[in-house]
Protein backbone atom coordinates (compact mmCIF):
# COMPACT_ATOMS: atom_id res chain seq x y z
CA UNK A 1 0.00 0.00 0.00
CA UNK A 2 2.80 2.86 1.14
CA UNK A 3 4.80 1.95 -2.27
CA UNK A 4 1.59 2.30 -4.22
CA UNK A 5 1.25 5.69 -2.51
CA UNK A 6 4.66 6.65 -3.24
CA UNK A 7 4.60 5.57 -6.82
CA UNK A 8 1.51 8.26 -7.25
CA UNK A 9 3.62 10.64 -5.15
CA UNK A 10 6.84 10.61 -7.37
CA UNK A 11 4.34 10.72 -10.41
CA UNK A 12 2.83 14.02 -9.48
CA UNK A 13 5.51 15.77 -8.12
CA UNK A 14 7.88 14.46 -10.76
CA UNK A 15 8.82 16.52 -13.90
CA UNK A 16 5.42 15.62 -15.49
CA UNK A 17 4.14 18.71 -14.74
CA UNK A 18 5.28 21.68 -16.91
CA UNK A 19 5.69 24.81 -14.94
CA UNK A 20 5.15 27.91 -17.71
CA UNK A 21 6.19 31.26 -17.53
CA UNK A 22 3.56 33.86 -17.25
CA UNK A 23 3.22 35.80 -20.33
CA UNK A 24 4.02 39.57 -20.06
CA UNK A 25 1.28 41.88 -19.77
CA UNK A 26 1.64 44.95 -21.80
CA UNK A 27 1.54 47.80 -19.82
CA UNK A 28 0.34 51.31 -21.75
CA UNK A 29 2.31 53.94 -21.67
CA UNK A 30 -0.36 56.46 -20.68
CA UNK A 31 0.87 60.12 -21.81
CA UNK A 32 0.02 62.91 -20.00
CA UNK A 33 -0.38 66.53 -20.82
CA UNK A 34 1.92 69.25 -19.75
CA UNK A 35 4.70 67.32 -19.01
CA UNK A 36 7.21 64.98 -20.52
CA UNK A 37 7.82 62.62 -17.59
CA UNK A 38 7.32 59.47 -17.63
CA UNK A 39 5.05 57.45 -15.13
CA UNK A 40 7.23 55.46 -13.30
CA UNK A 41 9.81 58.53 -12.28
CA UNK A 42 12.33 56.29 -11.58
CA UNK A 43 15.53 55.93 -13.93
CA UNK A 44 17.17 52.74 -14.77
CA UNK A 45 20.10 53.70 -12.84
CA UNK A 46 18.30 54.62 -9.41
CA UNK A 47 16.19 50.93 -9.89
CA UNK A 48 19.69 48.80 -10.41
CA UNK A 49 21.20 51.20 -7.24
CA UNK A 50 18.26 50.46 -5.44
CA UNK A 51 17.02 53.74 -4.99
CA UNK A 52 13.73 55.59 -4.02
CA UNK A 53 12.78 51.85 -2.26
CA UNK A 54 9.64 53.17 0.64
CA UNK A 55 10.75 54.55 3.85
CA UNK A 56 11.23 52.35 6.59
CA UNK A 57 8.25 52.68 9.25
CA UNK A 58 8.72 55.37 11.87
CA UNK A 59 10.31 53.31 15.26
CA UNK A 60 7.60 53.28 18.16
CA UNK A 61 8.97 55.41 21.11
CA UNK A 62 6.17 54.09 23.11
CA UNK A 63 4.98 51.02 22.53
CA UNK A 64 3.68 49.84 25.58
CA UNK A 65 0.72 52.59 24.66
CA UNK A 66 0.02 49.84 21.75
CA UNK A 67 -1.35 52.84 19.51
CA UNK A 68 -3.54 54.54 22.45
CA UNK A 69 -3.07 58.34 23.87
CA UNK A 70 -3.56 57.31 27.58
CA UNK A 71 -3.61 53.80 29.45
CA UNK A 72 -4.73 53.06 32.64
CA UNK A 73 -2.58 51.31 35.61
CA UNK A 74 -2.03 50.33 39.12
CA UNK A 75 1.00 51.22 40.63
CA UNK A 76 3.01 48.89 42.03
CA UNK A 77 6.21 50.51 43.42
CA UNK A 78 6.85 54.08 44.23
CA UNK A 79 10.44 55.39 44.24
CA UNK A 80 13.18 58.15 43.41
CA UNK A 81 16.41 57.60 41.20
CA UNK A 82 19.03 59.93 40.20
CA UNK A 83 19.22 61.52 36.60
CA UNK A 84 21.96 61.55 34.79
CA UNK A 85 25.46 63.81 34.49
CA UNK A 86 25.64 66.70 34.61
CA UNK A 87 22.22 66.86 36.29
CA UNK A 88 21.32 66.92 39.51
CA UNK A 89 17.64 65.88 40.95
CA UNK A 90 15.82 63.11 43.11
CA UNK A 91 13.16 62.53 40.37
CA UNK A 92 9.83 60.40 41.45
CA UNK A 93 9.19 57.35 39.41
CA UNK A 94 6.64 54.84 39.79
CA UNK A 95 6.35 51.47 38.31
CA UNK A 96 3.34 50.46 36.77
CA UNK A 97 1.56 47.78 35.55
CA UNK A 98 -0.96 48.66 32.98
CA UNK A 99 -4.25 47.40 32.02
CA UNK A 100 -2.69 45.20 28.70
CA UNK A 101 -0.45 43.60 31.23
CA UNK A 102 2.92 45.32 30.53
CA UNK A 103 4.71 46.86 33.48
CA UNK A 104 6.77 49.86 32.70
CA UNK A 105 8.77 52.52 34.63
CA UNK A 106 6.44 56.14 34.41
CA UNK A 107 7.53 59.56 35.71
CA UNK A 108 5.58 61.15 38.59
CA UNK A 109 5.66 64.95 37.23
CA UNK A 110 4.94 68.59 39.40
CA UNK A 111 6.01 69.46 43.14
CA UNK A 112 4.52 66.82 45.72
CA UNK A 113 2.41 63.67 45.24
CA UNK A 114 0.12 61.86 46.79
CA UNK A 115 0.42 58.59 45.41
CA UNK A 116 1.35 54.93 46.90
CA UNK A 117 0.96 51.31 46.20
CA UNK A 118 -1.95 50.18 44.48
CA UNK A 119 -2.80 53.88 43.17
CA UNK A 120 -5.07 53.93 39.91
CA UNK A 121 -3.57 56.48 37.75
CA UNK A 122 -3.54 57.20 33.72
CA UNK A 123 0.12 57.47 31.88
CA UNK A 124 0.63 58.95 28.57
CA UNK A 125 3.77 58.64 26.74
CA UNK A 126 6.38 61.56 27.04
CA UNK A 127 9.98 60.50 28.26
CA UNK A 128 12.36 62.27 31.22
CA UNK A 129 15.67 63.95 28.96
CA UNK A 130 17.63 62.97 32.02
CA UNK A 131 16.72 59.49 33.20
CA UNK A 132 17.17 56.50 31.16
CA UNK A 133 14.55 54.33 29.73
CA UNK A 134 11.86 56.34 31.56
CA UNK A 135 9.53 56.57 28.44
CA UNK A 136 6.08 57.20 30.14
CA UNK A 137 4.39 60.31 32.17
CA UNK A 138 1.86 60.02 34.71
CA UNK A 139 -1.12 62.02 34.28
CA UNK A 140 -1.81 64.37 37.65
CA UNK A 141 -5.37 65.02 38.49
CA UNK A 142 -7.00 62.11 36.59
CA UNK A 143 -8.03 58.71 38.75
CA UNK A 144 -6.49 58.57 42.03
CA UNK A 145 -3.46 61.19 40.76
CA UNK A 146 -4.17 64.59 42.46
CA UNK A 147 -3.22 68.07 40.76
CA UNK A 148 -0.10 69.65 42.42
CA UNK A 149 -1.69 72.19 45.22
CA UNK A 150 -1.24 75.20 44.87
CA UNK A 151 0.11 75.79 41.45
CA UNK A 152 -1.37 78.78 39.60
CA UNK A 153 0.95 78.74 36.22
CA UNK A 154 0.70 75.72 33.62
CA UNK A 155 -2.29 74.63 35.90
CA UNK A 156 -3.91 72.59 33.14
CA UNK A 157 -0.60 70.23 32.75
CA UNK A 158 -0.84 69.27 36.20
CA UNK A 159 -4.19 68.93 37.49
CA UNK A 160 -4.79 72.32 39.77
CA UNK A 161 -7.91 74.01 39.68
CA UNK A 162 -8.53 77.57 38.91
CA UNK A 163 -7.69 79.53 42.45
CA UNK A 164 -10.35 82.07 44.24
CA UNK A 165 -9.44 85.01 44.31
CA UNK A 166 -9.18 86.37 47.72
CA UNK A 167 -10.96 89.96 47.61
Amino acid sequence: MWQALRGLAARFTGSSVRHYPRPLQYIPIVHRTLTTTPVWNVTLQQAMRGARRPHRPPVNRVPALEGCPFVKGVCTKIFTTKPKKPNSAIRKMARVRLTNGRTVTAYIPGEGHNLQEHSVVLMRGGRVQDVPGVRYTLVRGALDFGGVVGRTTSRSKYGAKKPKDAL
